[in-house]
C-alpha cells in the first residue's frame, strides 16, 4: 500500500513511496497530525543518488518491524534535500551545531512545534563501530519524550534559541579592495598541494569555484601563481579517476588526495561548473586538454543529464547493478583485465591496461581499476587509443546503468544554461547553445509564474510545489545573462532582471545588504536561513551577487550595483580566512576591481562576418565578468548599444569600464589587445 508520497514529483520521495513506514512530505498537516496524536517527529533528509541513503533506507525502512515502531510512536517526514534546501540547511546548522559534523541521510527528532531535540546521521540495524542501532535510538527517543516530555522541551527550545542567536557578522558593506584578494590568493597557496592539484587533503572535492577565482585573478593582475595553481589543478583532475575517461564528466569528488577513486555519482551542478571551468581554462591558455575536457563535459551533460523536455536532470547514482544483482557503487565505471580482454582482444587490452591505468591488483575494490590517463613517457597511437576508447564504452553501454535522478532544479539548470552557451559559442558548437536555449526556455515556461517568481524543480514538465530559493534566483539569472551575451537576445537580459528584482524585493536585508537564503514571505522555519559559504555549489548570496554585477553593467543600474557591493562585504570578511569556501565570491570581487567591462558589438547582423569576428573576440576576451551585448546599430535589444553607431559603415566594438569607454575600434585584434590589458 503506498503511502504519502505517492503523489510526489520528486524521485527521491517516490524511492520511499512503497516503503512500509506511513511517510509524510514536509507539511503542516504532518505536524498538526505530530500535535493532534501527541507524538514526535521523525525528519529524514536526503537525495536520490546519495549512497547510504540507500542503505538505511533497504536496512531499516523497508523492515516491518521498524516501520511499525515508527508507525505507532512517530509522525515520520520525508524530505529531499535538493527540493528543500532550506529545511536541509536549518537543521544540518543544528546537528553541525550539536555533534561537530552533518551529511546525508540527516536523521533529526523533532517536537511537534518542529523544534528539533536529538540528531543524527545514518544509524546501521545493528550497534556497530561505537554506533547505536536505529531502533535503540528510536526507543531512547520515545522513552524520553514519554518520560521526560518537559525536559526535552527545555532542550528543544534551548536549542532553537541558540541557532537564532548565531547571527553572520559578515564585516559590513564595503566590498573587499585589492589587499583582501592578495591574502585570498596567499591563503589558497598555503593550502594547495603542490604533488597533486588541488586543495588540502582527502577526500577532495574539485574546486571549481576557487579556480575561477585564481583564472580571474590572473587576468586582472598577471599572477602567474594564480594560473599555476588552476592549470595543474584542472589537469590533475582531467586525467584522475574522478573524470569518466570514457564519456566525460565528473564524479562528485575523489575519496582519495591523488584524484584515483571518485565517490561515482555524477551532478548536474559538478559539471556545469567543470564545463565552464575548463573552457575558460582554454580561453586563458589555449590547453588542449581543457578544450578537449570542457567538450566532452558539456556533451556528457547533453547526451546523459538532458530530459525529454529540454532540462538537465539532477544527478545519475554512485550505484549500479554488477551484472550479478548486486547495487554495487562504481560498478558501471571500473574494469578489471579480463573485462578488458572480452571487450578488447589480447592486444589491443594491453594497449589499453598501459594507457589508462588498470592493473592486476586493481586501484579499486576486488580487482577492479578506475580508468585514469597516468603521465607516461611511452607515446601511444592516436587513431589506436581512439578505436579503443570507442570500442570500450560501446562494451560499457551494455552494462546495467546507474539511476537517474530527472528531477530539474532550477539553479543547476541555470549553471548549466551558462556553461553550455559560453563552451558553445567558443567552440563554434551551435547545438550547445541550442541546449542552453532549450532549457531556458524551460525554466521560463514551467518554473516561472506571472510575477517571474521561480519555482525550485519540476519534473516531467510540472512543476513541484516548492518556492525557489535565492541560489536559484541567482544562478538562473547568471544564465540568462550568459545567454543574453552568447546569442544577441535582449529577451534573456529582460527576464534576468525579472528575477534579480525579486532578489532586490524579497531577499535582502535593507538595513545591513545582507542577503537571505529564503524570501521574506516564505514558510516560516524555526530560522530563516542564512549562509554565504561557497560549497558544492556557489551560495545564493555569492551567485545573486555576481548576477547582480553582470545586470548593472548592462543597464547601468545604480540599486543593483550597489546591492551587489553591500552583499561583497561577506567576501571581504571571509575571503582572507577561509578562501576555499568563497570562490565565487572572490571570483564575483574580481569582476567588480576590473570594472566589470561593458563591451557592445554593433553590426548590420550577427551572421555578418565582420561582426561575428568582433563579437567572438568579445566573448574570448579575459577580464572578469566582462559583459558582452550584441546587435544592430542603434538597436533596442540592449541598453549597451545605445548611441553606439557603425564607423564608417564597418561593425564596430565599444569597450567601457569604470564610466570612461575606448575609442571605437573594427579590428578584432585591437578589441583583443583592450580586453586583456
Amino acid at each position: 500500500m503506498p503511502n504519502r508520497l505517492a503523489h510526489e514529483t520528486s524521485p527521491y520521495l517516490l524511492q520511499h513511496a512503497d516503503n512500509p513506514v506511513d511517510w509524510w512530505p514536509w507539511s503542516e498537516e504532518a505536524f498538526e497530525e505530530a500535535r493532534r496524536s501527541g507524538r514526535p517527529v521523525l525528519l529524514s533528509v536526503g537525495y536520490s543518488s546519495c549512497h547510504w541513503c540507500h542503505v538505511m533506507a533497504h536496512e531499516s525502512f523497508e523492515d516491518e518491524a521498524t516501520a511499525d515502531f515508527l508507525n505507532t510512536h512517530f509522525v515520520s517526514v520525508k524530505v529531499d534535500r535538493e527540493e528543500r534546501p532550506d529545511v536541509d540547511a536549518v537543521y544540518m546548522e543544528a546537528v553541525q551545531a550539536a555533534t561537530g559534523q552533518g551529511g546525508w541521510p540527516m536523521t533529526v527528532f523533532l517536537t511537534p512545534d518542529a523544534e528539533p531535540f536529538y540528531f543524527g546521521t545514518y544509524f546501521p540495524p545493528a550497534p556497530r563501530h561505537g554506533m547505536p542501532s536505529f531502533r535503540q535510538v528510536l526507543e531512547g527517543v520515545r522513552g524520553a519524550w514519554t518520560d521526560r516530555r518537559d525536559e526535552v522541551a527545555e532542550v528543544a527550545g534551548k536549542i532553537v534559541q541558540d541557532l537564532a542567536g548565531r547571527e553572520i557578522s559578515y564585516g559590513g558593506t564595503e566590498a573587499p579592495g585589492e589587499q583582501e584578494l592578495a591574502q585570498a590568493l596567499l591563503g589558497l597557496t598555503r593550502e594547495y598541494d603542490p604533488q597533486r592539484g588541488g586543495f588540502g587533503g582527502a577526500p577532495k572535492f574539485p574546486p571549481s569555484m576557487v579556480i575561477e577565482f585564481l583564472l580571474r585573478h590572473h587576468a586582472r593582475t598577471g599572477a602567474e601563481g594564480a594560473l599555476q595553481m588552476a592549470r595543474d589543478t584542472c589537469e590533475r583532475m582531467a586525467r584522475g579517476g574522478i573524470y569518466d575517461q570514457l564519456g566525460g564528466g565528473f564524479a562528485r569528488y575523489s575519496v582519495d588526495r591523488d584524484w584515483v577513486i571518485p565517490h561515482f555519482e555524477k551532478m548536474l551542478y559538478d559539471n556545469a561548473l567543470l564545463c565552464r571551468v575548463y573552457a575558460h581554462l582554454w580561453r586563458a591558455t589555449g590547453s588542449d586538454l581543457a578544450r578537449r575536457v570542457a567538450l566532452e563535459t558539456a556533451d556528457f551533460m547533453v547526451r546523459e543529464l538532458r530530459t525529454e523536455q529540454g532540462g538537465f536532470a539532477s544527478a545519475l547514482d554512485a550505484d549500479s547493478d554488477d551484472g550479478t544483482g548486486r547495487h554495487v557503487e562504481g560498478a558501471y565505471y571500473v574494469w578489471t583485465p579480463e573485462q578488458l580482454r572480452e571487450a578488447l582482444g589480447d592486444d589491443d587490452a594491453e594497449l589499453a591496461a598501459r594507457y589508462f591505468g588498470v592493473t592486476e591488483e586493481g586501484t579499486f575494490e576486488e580487482g577492479a581499476s578506475v580508468l585514469q590517463l597516468p603521465q607516461r613517457d611511452e607515446v601511444f597511437d592516436a587513431e589506436r587509443v581512439a578505436s579503443v576508447r570507442g570500442r570500450l564504452l560501446e562494451a560499457r553501454a551494455g552494462r546495467p546503468e546507474p539511476g537517474r535522478d530527472d528531477k530539474v532544479v532550477a539553479a543547476w539548470n541555470g549553471l548549466a544554461i551558462a556553461a553550455l552557451a559560453e563552451t558553445g559559442a567558443y567552440f563554434d558548437r551551435p547545438d550547445l547553445v541550442d541546449a542552453a536555449l532549450c532549457a531556458a526556455d524551460l525554466l521560463v515556461r514551467v518554473h516561472l509564474d506571472e510575477q517571474a517568481r521561480l519555482t525550485r524543480t519540476s519534473k516531467d514538465g510540472r512543476a513541484g510545489g516548492n518556492a525557489g530559493v535565492l541560489e536559484d534566483y541567482g544562478d538562473v539569472a547568471e544564465g540568462f545573462l550568459a545567454l543574453a551575451s552568447v546569442t544577441g537576445e535582449g529577451v534573456w537580459l529582460d527576464f534576468a532582471g525579472f528575477l534579480l528584482d525579486h532578489v532586490l524585493a524579497r531577499f535582502v536585508d535593507e538595513e545591513s545588504g545582507a542577503l537571505f537564503d529564503t524570501a521574506a514571505d516564505a514558510e516560516r522555519l524555526i530560522r530563516r536561513p542564512q549562509d554565504p559559504t561557497d560549497n558544492a555549489v556557489p551560495s545564493g548570496w555569492s551567485a545573486a551577487a555576481g548576477a547582480l554585477l553582470g545586470y548593472a553593467a548592462h543597464t547601468g543600474s545604480e540599486p543593483h550595483r550597489r546591492a551587489a557591493e553591500r552583499a561583497l562585504g561577506v567576501v571581504k570578511a571571509l575571503g582572507p580566512r577561509v578562501p576555499r569556501f568563497i570562490g565565487w565570491g572572490l571570483a564575483v570581487a574580481e569582476a567588480l576591481l576590473d570594472g566589470p567591462r561593458e563591451i557592445a558589438v554593433v553590426g548590420p547582423a550577427l551572421s555578418d562576418e565582420a561582426t561575428r569576428a568582433l563579437h567572438r573576440t568579445a566573448l574570448l576576451g579575459t577580464a572578469p565578468g566582462a559583459v558582452v551585448a550584441a546587435g544592430a546599430a542603434e538597436s533596442d535589444e540592449f541598453p549597451l548599444l545605445a548611441g553606439r553607431p557603425l564607423q564608417q559603415g564597418a561593425p564596430a566594438a565599444y569597450v567601457c569600464r569604470n564610466f570612461t569607454c575606448d575609442a571605437p575600434t573594427t579590428d578584432p585584434e585591437r578589441l583583443r589587445e583592450a580586453l586583456s590589458s
